[in-house]
């Protein structure tokens, strides 16, 4: 600007700015603003201002950004500092002056692009002249934003909560597993950034859609990158303590340094948290929800197969896809112009699996109505969501000849239990609703019939159906087992078989345990139990017998689940029942007492205690103990060994540095097991000022 106007300081008030747009927990310091929403920043001149009056009326600002601004794209804008500006555009107006101070409003579009930006400011025929650089996300607090979320609390919840709650295990024994989300931590924030440039088009980063399709997709190749840390030990403890799962950020700081391991099948779980961490950082509402019993793979087929052997045991999967125990997935709440109206809301991220000759998949951005509703047509991935959620399982019997044969099993139903973290709690919430009407009726029959007519005429119906078979000589099979088992003792397991007929049947009784990972795949056989049983005509038999933890307390896979079949086999036509449930494998509970309320700078003490109701002694004892705002580091403590029925108890005195409701974890690792974690709440008030 040469002689005529210079800038001695600019201030970007980033305190001030970051706190009215909802940003300060990320930066005091570095300038984060939400679009559609004006921030202020100031300007002290180094001769008075009024000394060039006409010069002024030639001042305008340029904000830009990406490696290439162009005006033609809306990545570089050059806007006049004027009272008259235009609200939807950028726009800047002097609020405050004196002789060489300046205060200026800068109001920034709702449809703005995000991201990193320069601000510069120039005089006409003058060099442009830096004035800073500042981070512009997307505002759900913004009427006119795509992204806009019209509940303070939900935006609270899936915008600025960072302490979240993952579900895991079986629909009927649900467990929680504490998760820190981490999005307004400062590197998150830059790696976040770093993701979302590896997209060159950067004029489409004002649509919320195109990032979340970005996101998911460069996000998939945490799967092929090394991002979670390597056991440098070679005891299982040590190792263990280096493979923690307590949040999105050190898996994002990994895959940045491409330093670890890839993420195995049995933790790709995380992977939704890790989306819904980066689409929060960049201002877009979401959350991790889980469907327990899902259909993977089915290519939109409303029927799964499962194969076993004349003995229960799974037998090589099928073409149809596979059920998953449990599947994580995130949603994130946009508007959707790109589609028919009525699709706005939540929209759920799916990955696409590669065609042929593509090295990674795409995602989809699927509108949850769209599966409720069973519009198929509307995106490619509808029709594998529905048929996650509303598929059925045939069950069928690989005989020693090689042939099939269709069992008599229980229908097993999928998805009808769709769980998320509710708002401003730590309750769960059943979502199931939201992606299926209520199970028997009219509306639920209407979907499903106007699916199946879509699918028949898509391509050919395969196979045989469970309602096209009709068993001439039936035999009823019902298997009760407890929802969960001790990882050491006995649980109880009832067999009921029911002989309908006239006549007297000889049946084959196989009764097994296997362990499996989530995702279906068999980890291990673990055992089995055979019995020759001879059914009077119309009789009832139950039939009670005792698992023992010994059984797969050495075979079972950490984190894996046990799958009870039982097969009941008619002796003269061959013909088989079968049923089958998964249960958990219930760890002790790891108990933590302390305040509900505590003050700041205030000394807290938290009791924690575990009871050993195992027979065997947990030994080599490692409580750790962390918490945002509650301890400035992780603190670890060996404790020793738990004898069978006693109960270590402890406590651990921190100082609370930050306001508002925080979370205390702690977690335990021993020779029985590893990660046990548990949680508490606590809301921290400021200390009363004394008289």
């Amino acid at each position: 600007m040469g002689q005529a106007l210079c800038i001695k300081s600019c201030d970007f008030q980033a305190a001030k700015n970051n706190e009215e747009h909802h940003t300060k927990a990320i930066s005091s310091r570095h300038l984060i603003v939400r679009r559609g929403q004006p921030f202020t920043i100031s300007l002290h001149f180094c001769a008075p201002v009024h000394t060039f009056l006409p010069t002024l009326k030639k001042v305008t600002l340029i904000a830009q950004t990406g490696q290439q601004p162009s005006n033609t794209n809306k990545t570089r804008v050059t806007f006049p500092i004027s009272s008259m500006g235009d609200q939807k555009w950028w726009s800047a107006a002097v609020k405050e002056r004196d002789a060489q101070f300046w205060t200026i409003s800068v109001t920034t579009p709702a449809d703005a692009v995000i991201g990193p930006y320069s601000l510069l400011l120039q005089v006409l025929g003058e060099k442009e002249h830096l004035l800073g650089q500042f981070t512009m996300l997307f505002n759900p607090w913004s009427r006119e934003d795509d992204v806009f979320l019209p509940n303070e609390a939900q935006r609270r919840e899936y915008l600025l909560n960072q302490n979240g709650l993952i579900y895991l295990g079986t629909a009927d024994c649900i467990q929680e597993e504490p998760w820190d989300f981490g999005q307004f931590e400062r590197d998150v924030m830059d790696i976040s950034l770093v993701l979302l440039g590896m997209d060159k088009h950067v004029e489409k980063w004002s649509q919320p859609v195109h990032v979340a399709h970005v996101l998911g997709t460069l996000l998939q190749t945490l799967k092929q990158r090394s991002v979670l840390p390597i056991p440098k030990t070679q005891t299982a403890q040590e190792g263990a303590l280096l493979n923690k799962r307590r949040g999105s950020a050190p898996i994002l700081r990994q895959w940045l340094t491409g330093q670890g391991r890839p993420v195995y099948e049995g933790q790709a779980w995380v992977l939704a948290t890790v989306a819904c961490t980066v689409l929060r950082c960049l201002g877009i509402p979401a959350r991790v929800l889980t469907t327990f019993a899902s259909a993977q793979g089915t290519h939109g087929d409303l029927l799964v197969d499962e194969y076993y052997n004349e003995e229960g045991l799974q037998n090589g999967e099928g073409q149809r896809g596979r059920i998953w125990i449990f599947q994580t997935s995130t949603e994130c709440w946009m508007t959707r112009p790109d589609l028919p109206q009525g699709y706005d809301g939540w929209q759920i991220l799916n990955p696409h699996v590669p065609n042929e000759g593509e090295v990674l998949g795409s995602y989809d951005l699927v509108p949850v109505k769209a599966v409720k509703d069973g519009i198929l047509e509307l995106t490619p991935a509808v029709s594998d969501l529905f048929a996650a959620v509303n598929a059925s399982c045939v069950v069928w019997k690989c005989c020693e000849d090689g042939k099939l044969e269709l069992t008599n099993s229980n229908t097993k139903y999928v998805g009808n239990n769709i769980s998320t973290k509710v708002v401003d709690s730590d309750r769960c919430e059943d979502i199931t609703q939201n992606y299926k009407y209520p199970a028997g009726s009219l509306q639920e029959k209407e979907v499903l019939e106007r699916v199946q007519e879509k699918r028949m005429k898509q391509q050919k119906c395969n196979g045989i159906t469970p309602s096209s078979y009709e068993w001439a000589d039936p035999l009823y099979l019902f298997l009760e087992a407890p929802s969960s088992f001790p990882l050491r003792g006995d649980a109880q397991l009832s067999v009921t078989l029911f002989n309908p007929s006239d006549q007297e049947k000889a049946v084959q009784l196989v009764i097994g345990a296997q362990a499996l990972y989530y995702n279906g795949v068999l980890a291990a056989e673990l055992w089995r139990e055979k019995r020759s049983l001879t059914l009077s005509a119309n009789l009832v038999k139950r039939i009670t017998t005792s698992l023992s933890s010994s059984h797969f307390e050495r075979n079972s896979p950490e984190n894996s689940f046990l799958r009870l079949t039982v097969v009941a086999t008619h002796s003269e036509s061959g013909l088989s029942c079968f049923a089958q449930e998964d249960v958990t494998i219930c760890r002790p509970h790891l108990a933590i007492q302390m305040p509900e309320r505590a003050k700041q700078y205030q000394p807290l003490t938290a009791s924690v205690s575990i009871h050993n109701s195992l027979d065997s002694p947990m030994m080599d004892c490692v409580i750790s103990i962390f918490g945002k705002g509650l301890i400035y580091r992780e603190r670890r403590y060996r404790l020793g060994s738990v004898r069978p029925g006693n109960t270590l108890c402890t406590q651990f005195q921190f100082t609370p540095t930050q306001l508002g409701l925080q979370r205390l974890i702690v977690e335990m690792d021993c020779n029985m097991f590893q990660n046990l974690t548990s949680y508490r709440s606590v809301t921290v008030v400021a200390p009363e000022l004394s008289v």
